[in-house]
């Protein structure tokens, strides 16, 4: 009979299916959701001048919700569901927080506040471009979804500890309670929690430049010495980020021609989706071919261009400069946006963390040095503020999607399964960013009214202003930049040791040096004694340690610190 034939599809009851961001009551906990998210992200970001990742948050409600009998909640039981509203909770915050307030609140400080409304117009495109970017490059060699992207995977973890209950929640909670009470005393548990997560040489690398920016002063001689005022991290992070992007262009360069890559049509098909029972876990493989992140990337940097250039018409910056002028400043200003996002992104995929605002004052410090004027400088910032923050964020929710569906990774669907979870993640994403431009457009002038500025605002307009005084800035940028640079090619684009100094250097997190020497001796102690196996029960204690972490940054929202 034909249904016993290979060729035969599998029965509708057999065949993988992700839940929709669009069914109706998912769509509606998405938008409460986000409201909540965009909140959180304004409140914190004008009180204490950060973000907190509020993923896990929003798997927590999601997990309560799931538990409510009526209306058809119960279907946020669903792991996958509980997944889509972390998705576009955290996006929401970062968005609000990060990729659009933060940006237009430098036109305020600055005096121009004609500029607000074409700004927000402008950073919420480069934030749709960001997300795009990460969308269509993530699963990549680049941007692998193997990667560690530790906070997707403490979100990850403790919605299967939820799910799964037992010994797993167990060790979730306690991790998470220790990570709360590191937070407590003042120091962070998300920097243990990376550490039994990430790449063990980046996260050393991390630790060697939190270390040397807390101590360097201590030395003889050294009482009055800033690495900050002399460009030193800035100059490192130029010369890894070049070669970093260069790493990038090489990955999808060399690995064209090869016929064990993913086909590069993207299409994908019963063969593509076949996959044996024993072997390789296919969900290692990459579902982005070199042809598609070169797509992505090089799609990306042209869209930045356009975004630009609509940036600076309708700011008036383009009537105000020189043709020829106003073509360098579209460049120059695409080009801060697409490596701003990409060394935003590699330091949160090895990291957790992202160091947005340092790198958006290297852009600043380089306008300044090649001789942009005031306003169009102001501008270029705040659409380089834009990108990033988003891009990280949207890195982690991809990253926790992928752990929930990778159970699923021998049955024959997986890949068209894994893909169009993605897609549903990115679309989550979409609501999120949506309401937060929503809400920050409704709420910009009441908040900078009454004088909440985020304080990172301040400081790019105060240096907008005060125009660079140190005459030996360039220097240290180019001489800082070499062995930034050597670093990079050193650790190679696994590894990103040059990103992960400068990281470390431009981080200010009293003791968190020792908190990932600690957590890396341990980690390494234990894979020891027991063996890779080990590598599993780790990471969950390190996603305890960061859920605990977050929360109780969380809490200072309502501490009203």
């Amino acid at each position: 009979m034909s249904s016993a034939t290979p060729q035969a599809p599998a029965p509708e009851d057999q065949r993988l299916h992700h839940p929709s961001a669009f069914e109706p009551r998912t769509l509606i906990v998405t938008i409460l959701l986000s409201v909540i998210g965009a909140y959180i992200g304004l409140h914190l970001v004008t009180t204490l001048g950060i973000s907190a990742n509020t993923s896990v948050i929003g798997a927590l409600i999601a997990m309560v919700i799931g538990r409510i009998g009526i209306l058809g909640l119960s279907r946020f039981k669903d792991v996958h569901r509980q997944n889509l509203a972390q998705t576009a909770i955290s996006g929401a915050t970062f968005a609000a927080a990060n990729a659009l307030l933060t940006p237009i609140a430098i036109a305020w400080v600055f005096g121009r506040a004609d500029l607000i409304w074409p700004l927000l117009i402008g950073v919420a495109v480069g934030l749709g471009i960001d997300s795009f970017v990460l969308f269509r490059a993530f699963g990549s060699r680049f941007l692998p979804a193997s990667a560690p992207w530790p906070p997707g995977v403490a979100s990850a973890e403790t919605i299967k500890a939820g799910d799964q209950g037992g010994r797993r929640a167990k060790v979730l909670l306690g991790s998470g309670v220790l990570g709360l009470l590191l937070s407590w005393f003042g120091l962070s548990g998300s920097a243990a929690g990376v550490a039994f997560i990430g790449n063990v040489v980046a996260l050393l690398m991390l630790g060697i430049g939190l270390m040397i920016n807390q101590y360097l002063t201590i030395l003889p001689g050294l009482a009055d010495f800033s690495l900050s005022a002399d460009y030193i991290p800035h100059g490192i992070m130029i010369g890894a980020g070049v070669v970093a992007l260069g790493q990038a262009v090489g990955i999808f360069v060399r690995r064209r021609s090869r016929a064990h890559d993913v086909p590069d049509t993207g299409a994908v098909t019963p063969e593509d989706d076949a996959q044996p029972e024993t072997g390789p876990d296919p969900a290692l493989e990459v579902s982005r071919s070199p042809r598609e992140l070169g797509a992505a990337l090089g799609g990306g940097f042209g869209l930045f261009m356009l975004g630009a250039l609509l940036l600076s018409l309708i700011t008036g910056i383009a009537t105000d400069m020189p043709l020829l002028a106003l073509v360098g400043w579209i460049v120059f200003a695409a080009f801060a946006a697409f490596v701003h996002e990409i060394i935003v992104g590699l330091a949160a995929m090895h990291s957790g963390w992202f160091p947005a605002f340092a790198v958006t004052l290297i852009f600043l410090v380089l306008g300044l040095i090649v001789g942009l004027p005031e306003v169009p400088l102001m501008v270029l910032v705040g659409y380089c503020a834009a990108t990033g923050p988003a891009f990280a964020d949207m890195g982690y929710d991809l990253k926790a999607g992928w752990i929930l569906r990778r159970i699923h990774s021998r049955h024959p669907g997986y890949r068209a399964y894994e893909l169009s979870g993605r897609r549903q993640q990115y679309y989550s994403s979409i609501i999120g960013f949506a309401v937060a431009l929503l809400m920050v457009a409704l709420l910009w002038h009441s908040f900078f009214e009454s004088g909440a500025i985020p304080p990172v605002s301040t400081v790019f307009a105060d240096t907008i202003s005060a125009g660079l005084t140190n005459p030996d800035a360039v220097k240290n940028l180019l001489l800082w930049a070499i062995p930034g640079a050597i670093i990079q090619i050193v650790g190679g684009s696994k590894r990103q040791m040059g990103v992960m100094l400068a990281t470390g250097l431009l981080l200010t997190q009293p003791y968190a040096c020792w908190l990932i020497f600690l957590a890396l001796a341990i980690r390494l102690v234990v894979r020891r004694v027991r063996g890779a196996a080990a590598e599993e029960e780790l990471s969950l204690v390190g996603a305890g340690l960061i859920a605990g972490d977050a929360i109780a940054s969380l809490g200072q929202v309502f501490r009203g610190k």
